[in-house]
């Protein structure tokens, strides 16, 4: 089918109500960008999901990292977006202001080069992310081995995706059908779908990020719910392989284990997070048990948002007391983050 005979199709749907969330930030950004939610009927619903890393970074890991920044003898880096959200008080913005060793950087490798160079300073990385990041991490601490640093640690808040799916379909959330994240699933592969899909009886489609792959997964995902089929099916199989990246899940699975994790507006997920194991401890900075989170703001419904309850929009603080320069929430801080994204697209809404 022609991208226009898709668009017609879809308009022209008679089928049931349908609710389909895009796991994905950066899938949500093209989304947004192409119009594709002013292009759909009524009866099909797209909604965000978990997959903005920052907006589910617990509180009590941003203060663990303000508070080794504070240290004289250490320097924290990081990338952009971990830079603006707030802990339980501060930022790391707000702390390097105050004078704390906060360093922004593209990646987490340069660590090895100012390790080396500067042997009187311990040098953290923030590493936070999904599966999409967590092979590089991996590769940063065993170089970081073989060179024999003992200057150079990481302060982790990796997360798994599946498990938050897992947890967002038996918390008994009326999704329907999933666009999977384009980027994980590189990593995991399609077949790491098959056990969601089959336990709860609801079809993923992974895609790519130009409007017309979105389109045709939108439809394959609203005709296999109308026909009752949950299939796991990939329409990215150029960069997406059944058992994903086996390099990346064996550098994955040699540096890290799972363990439970706390997600912001979630609270703990069992298994859902990547930690340092024992083999590797020299160079964990005090990751695990970073699970307290403030009370969170009556108002600010970030929670509802990445649990596809509502859509940033029905938050009262969006566009309003709540903007990318002045955020209330972590969805709208990051680039990844509904709400952020759809704040700089809200045109297009």
């Amino acid at each position: 089918m022609t991208t226009r005979e898709i668009i017609d199709d879809l308009r022209n749907w008679n089928g049931p109500d349908i609710r389909i969330m895009e796991v994905c930030g950066t899938h949500t950004a093209a989304i947004m960008q192409a119009g594709i939610r002013n292009l759909l009927p009524k009866g099909i619903t797209l909604l965000s999901g978990p997959g903005c890393p920052v907006c589910v970074t617990p509180a009590a890991y941003i203060d663990k990292a303000v508070e080794l920044a504070m240290r004289q003898d250490h320097l924290v880096y990081t990338f952009g977006d971990m830079l603006k959200v707030k802990g339980t008080g501060r930022s790391l913005a707000d702390a390097k202001a105050e004078g704390a060793h906060v360093r922004f950087v593209y990646s987490p490798l340069d660590l090895l080069e100012y390790a080396v160079k500067d042997p009187d300073h311990i040098h953290v990385f923030a590493a936070v992310g999904f599966e999409t990041t967590a092979p590089i991490y991996a590769v940063l601490v065993k170089k970081a081995q073989e060179k024999g640093l003992k200057n150079l640690i990481l302060l982790t808040a990796l997360r798994t995706i599946l498990p938050a799916l897992d947890f967002i379909l038996g918390s008994g959330e009326p999704i329907d059908a999933f666009i999977a994240p384009g980027h994980v699933s590189a990593i995991i592969g399609s077949n790491a779908y098959r056990s969601l899909a089959a336990r709860y009886k609801r079809p993923f489609t992974i895609t790519g990020f130009s409007p017309e792959h979105i389109l045709l997964a939108i439809r394959q995902l609203a005709y296999a719910v109308k026909e009752g089929q949950h299939e796991v099916r990939n329409l990215y199989p150029g960069v997406v392989h059944p058992d994903g990246n086996r390099k990346a899940l064996s550098l994955m699975d040699d540096v890290f284990e799972p363990g439970p994790s706390a997600w912001r507006g979630f609270g703990i997920i069992p298994e859902s997070g990547l930690f340092v194991r024992e083999a590797y401890g020299s160079f964990d900075a005090g990751s695990r048990g970073l699970d307290a989170d403030p009370p969170a703001n009556a108002v600010c419904r970030c929670t509802d948002v990445i649990l596809g309850r509502i859509h940033p929009t029905d938050c009262p603080l969006f566009g309003t007391f709540c903007m990318p320069q002045d955020a209330q929430g972590p969805c709208m801080v990051s680039d990844e983050g509904a709400c952020g994204i759809w704040f700089r697209f809200r045109g297009e809404v």
